[in-house]
């Protein structure tokens, strides 16, 4: 048995009094005892639930027993439950939880709203419609609501306006964003880089108490083409989720709703599927619109090409929207609803049903299901988010770093001194960057065993192209072992090489104390075979 000992934290340092080498990783590695094991811990997970009858008229007065959560098909306790009414807590049960606060009855219920505009793909005509409307709207949010608004131009993301419920800085922001370039790139490279940053953005943005939407104002983010698939011929089909679940498990780990917004409204562009493939004996086509639910059989006789190519360019956009929406408990905002967005979201927030249960983690990056039934209902409908991801501490971290990449330094992120020396070359269209971190002891936590004062940081770096194609990771771990406890300005110095495609890449560099779960996080840079710069 380990016998537990207070971790030692070290004050704020004002000066740098020593620099240590830092060793080899591996030859440090043996000396360190196992600081460190798998430790499954338990968080709360919480569910926005909408019961409407068929007609879509919202059902309340419910309450805890009636409803039955299952979580991979086995249900599990509600620890926590609130019915919302038109933005006030009517009915309560158990303590606060993670996001949710303990609520008396009546007290108001904000909804923190985060407004993603992706201007790489929009059409400026388009975009500034929906904005233009975002705008008149603004006036339905109660004074418990806050919003925020962030703007992808395809290299970053940049915060138009903080959390606020003042209409004056919204409205100052929302004309700030129909001001901004349109570039209107409408393609898959497009859309992946624009889910990356509204991805990374669920994760940077600090939320507050209360309820979490995304309006996405996306334009023409579609599925991927509708193909023609023979059952037994090797083909795949199609599906939206290889490039969407990202946003979607980023949405659902932090609790985020995402209201999608159809910028490009009501428009058809049919698309030719080519000729139809040889179809084995007694095989069937199997037509796919992108939707990863199923596909259309046709026994034979099969029909024409032209009475199959039912599926469109706007059907195909539909699609993903719908899926960001049924995935984490929201609507989309299709053709005409674009014009109604904001008015269509706030209604659609006021009234619903907290849930909350305790989820152990496991840290595994597995998918889990979430159900939730009406005990004696059936005549009832219910949506809510489909799942949480048992995110890993790896992925975690990439997501910190990626954010950071984007947005800078994220609020309360210690900062990290990062040098990179001159490149050389490294082989045939590659070439290597020495890199020194100097890791503040000041900021890391140093746990006294066997009469040493030790710890196993990690290391990251991660540089991405400029076309966001080709990317680097380089993780590694790092201990430090100490005989005595550093004195106040010590630091470490670590090096190592980053070896690259001959190109420019952004990079950010992070250190990790999994002691205290704390990232120090470089400032971003440029790194390429010509030079490094800020």
């Amino acid at each position: 048995m380990t016998k537990e000992v207070s971790p030692l934290r070290l004050g704020t340092a004002v000066t740098t009094a020593l620099i240590l080498a830092a060793l080899p990783t591996v030859a440090q590695e043996s000396s360190l005892p196992d600081l460190f094991s798998d430790v499954v811990d338990v968080r709360v997970v919480n569910v926005e639930v909408v019961v409407t009858d068929r007609k879509g008229n919202r059902i309340r007065g419910l309450g805890p027993d009636d409803f039955k959560l299952l979580v991979d098909r086995k249900p599990v306790p509600i620890a926590y439950f609130t019915e919302v009414d038109e933005g006030y807590a009517r009915t309560a049960g158990g303590d606060g939880v993670a996001d949710v606060p303990s609520l008396a009855h009546n007290e108001p219920v904000g909804t923190n709203y985060l407004i993603f505009v992706d201007d790489l793909s929009a059409i400026r005509e388009r975009r500034n419609r929906v904005l233009s409307r975002l705008d008149q709207d603004l006036r339905l949010l109660n004074p418990a609501d806050r919003a925020a608004i962030v703007a992808f131009d395809g290299r970053g993301v940049s915060r138009l306006t903080d959390w606020t419920n003042s209409r004056y800085q919204l409205r100052t922001a929302l004309l700030e964003a129909q001001m901004r370039p349109a570039f209107g790139r409408q393609s898959a490279e497009a859309t992946r880089r624009a889910v990356m940053a509204a991805t990374a953005t669920i994760r940077s943005v600090t939320r507050g108490p209360g309820r979490n939407v995304m309006l996405l104002l996306a334009d023409s983010w579609s599925a991927p083409s509708a193909v023609w698939d023979v059952l037994g011929s090797g083909l795949a089909r199609p599906n939206i989720d290889s490039l969407y679940s990202p946003l979607v498990h980023a949405a659902n780990r932090v609790g985020y709703s995402l209201y999608p917004v159809d910028v490009a409204g009501l428009q058809y562009r049919p698309r030719s599927y080519g000729r139809l493939p040889p179809i084995p004996p007694g095989g069937y086509y199997a037509y796919s619109g992108g939707d990863t639910r199923g596909s259309t059989m046709y026994p034979p006789p099969w029909p024409s090409m032209q009475a199959l190519m039912i599926g469109s360019y706007e059907e195909r956009q539909h699609d993903v929207l719908r899926f960001l929406a049924d995935e984490t408990g929201g609507r989309a905002m299709l053709n005409a609803f674009r014009s109604k967005a904001l008015s269509e979201t706030v209604a659609d927030t006021r009234s619903y049903y907290w849930l909350g249960f305790d989820a152990p983690q496991s840290r595994d990056d597995e998918l889990h299901d979430i159900r939730v039934r009406l005990v004696g209902q059936r005549k009832l409908r219910v949506r809510s988010r489909e799942h949480y991801l048992d995110m890993s501490k790896s992925t975690e971290i990439d997501m910190r770093l990626e954010a950071s990449m984007l947005f800078g330094n994220a609020p309360g992120a210690d900062p990290l001194e990062v040098r990179l020396g001159t490149p050389r070359k490294a082989g045939f269209l590659r070439f290597s960057v020495p890199v020194e971190v100097v890791v503040p002891l000041d900021e890391l936590t140093l746990l006294p065993m066997d009469g040493k004062w030790m710890n196993e940081f990690e290391f990251r770096i991660s540089a991405v192209d400029k076309w966001d194609i080709h990317s680097r990771k380089l993780v590694q771990k790092v201990p430090v072992v100490r005989s005595e406890a550093p004195a106040p300005g010590e630091s470490f110095v670590y090096e190592t090489d980053l070896r690259l495609r001959k190109r420019e890449y952004r990079y950010v560099a992070a250190v990790y104390d999994p002691l205290t779960d704390r990232t120090l996080v470089s400032a971003r840079g440029v790194v390429s075979p010509k030079g490094n710069r800020p």
